[in-house]
C-alpha cells in the first residue's frame, strides 16, 4: 500500500509517498481502505514540529509517527478474529486520534476504537470532514461551555473547520449565534444558520459589553483578557489553542465568574467520542449538518494540502483522497 510519510520536521514538501506492506488486522482488529481522511492544523503542527510544544506530544528531535492523519472514513476490507460490530463490506468513520496513520490506503483500527458505521446517506469526504470539525466543537461547547437553548454564542474563525461545525451545533443546541470571519466567507457563514455575521475587518466583536454567554475562539485568535468584557457574568471563553496563559487562567477561575476553557478533545477516551459520532453522522444523515469542504486532492498531492491548512485560511476542512472514488458498491 501507499502511505504519505514523513522522517524530519519540515514544510508540506517534507511529507513523500512511500510503500509499505499492506498491514493485518489482529485480534479486536479490523482493517480499513481509507476512501478520505482530513489534513487538519493538528496535522500541520506535527509535520512542522512547531510550536515548539507539538514536539512534547509528536517527538522532541524526530517525529516518533511517519504517518500522520486521525480523521477518517472508508470501507472495512479485512476484520480479525473475534471483531463482532463489523464486517467486510461495511462503511465507517472515525478518528485514530494521537495514534495517526489515516494518511495510508490501508488503516488498522481497534473493533473498540473511535468508529461507527456510516449511513448511505453520507458521503466519505462529508464524513471525514465531521471528525475534523465537529467532533472537536462539539465536547466544546457542550462540555466545556455547557451551551443550552437560550445562550448566545459567538464564534470566532466560523469559517474554518471546528468554527463552521461550531456554529450549526451551536443552533442545534438551540443558542442565538454570532459568527465572526472575513469578508470572503461572510455569505457562506450566514448559510450554515449563523443568526448575525461579523466581518472582522470592519467590525471588533470584542468592542461589546456582556454580550455573550460563550465565545468559541474556533482559531485561538483572540485571548481571554480580550474577551473578557465582551462575556456576560458567568460566561465562558472557549479556545482551541493551549497557552501557558490560558491554562493558567483557567485553574485560577472562580466559579461564578467568567472562566477561561481549554480542552484538548483529541485526547478522550475513544469510548466517550463513539456516542458523539452516531449523533453527528445522524445529523449529518438527516440533512441537519453540513460540513464545507475547502478541497479534496489525490494522495499524491498531500503536500498541496498542507500548503492550504499552512495559510491558516481554509474554509472548512482539507479531505485527502488515498482512494480515488468511492465504489457503487461502498456506496451501497
Amino acid at each position: 500500500m501507499r502511505v504519505a510519510a514523513y522522517e524530519r520536521y519540515g514544510p508540506p514538501e517534507a511529507v513523500g509517498i512511500v510503500e509499505r506492506p499492506d498491514p493485518s488486522p489482529g485480534e479486536g482488529e479490523v482493517r480499513i481502505r481509507v476512501h478520505a481522511v482530513s489534513v487538519g492544523a493538528s496535522d500541520g503542527a506535527a509535520r512542522s514540529g512547531t510550536p515548539w510544544f507539538a514536539r512534547l506530544a509528536f517527538g522532541l528531535r524526530a517525529p516518533k509517527r511517519p504517518v500522520l492523519g486521525s480523521d477518517f472514513a472508508g470501507v472495512v476490507d479485512a476484520v480479525g478474529r473475534g471483531v463482532t460490530r463489523f464486517v467486510v463490506g461495511d462503511r465507517v468513520f472515525g478518528a485514530t486520534g494521537i495514534d495517526a496513520g489515516g494518511h495510508a490506503e490501508r488503516l488498522i483500527v481497534a473493533e473498540s476504537g473511535a468508529i461507527v458505521g456510516l449511513p448511505d446517506a453520507v458521503g466519505m469526504a462529508d464524513a471525514a470532514a465531521i471528525c475534523d470539525g465537529a467532533l472537536t466543537a462539539l465536547p466544546f461547547l457542550r462540555d466545556g461551555g455547557h451551551v443550552r437553548a437560550g445562550d448566545r454564542v459567538l464564534v470566532n474563525g466560523a469559517s474554518g473547520s471546528v468554527g463552521a461545525a461550531a456554529v450549526q451545533l451551536a443552533k442545534h443546541l438551540g443558542a442565538e449565534v454570532t459568527a465572526v470571519c472575513g469578508p470572503a466567507h461572510v455569505e457562506l457563514v450566514r448559510s450554515l444558520g449563523a443568526d448575525r455575521v461579523i466581518d472582522y475587518t470592519r467590525e471588533d466583536f470584542t468592542a461589546a459589553r456582556d454580550a455573550y454567554d460563550v465565545i468559541f475562539d474556533a482559531v485561538g485568535k483572540s485571548t481571554f483578557r480580550r474577551c473578557r468584557r465582551s462575556l456576560a457574568a458567568g460566561g465562558a471563553y472557549l479556545t482551541t489553542v493551549p497557552s501557558w496563559a490560558i491554562m493558567l487562567q483557567q485553574l485560577t477561575s472562580k466559579a461564578g465568574s467568567r472562566r477561561a476553557v481549554i480542552m484538548f478533545t483529541g485526547l478522550r477516551k475513544d469510548a466517550d467520542k463513539i456516542p458523539d459520532l452516531e449523533q453527528l453522522a445522524a445529523l449529518a444523515a438527516s440533512g441537519a449538518f453540513r460540513p464545507p469542504i475547502d478541497r479534496e486532492v489525490a494522495l499524491d498531492d498531500i503536500a498541496e494540502a498542507y500548503r492550504i491548512v499552512d495559510t491558516g485560511h481554509k474554509t472548512g476542512s482539507v479531505v485527502v483522497r488515498p482512494v480515488a472514488a468511492e465504489s457503487r458498491k461502498a456506496m451501497s
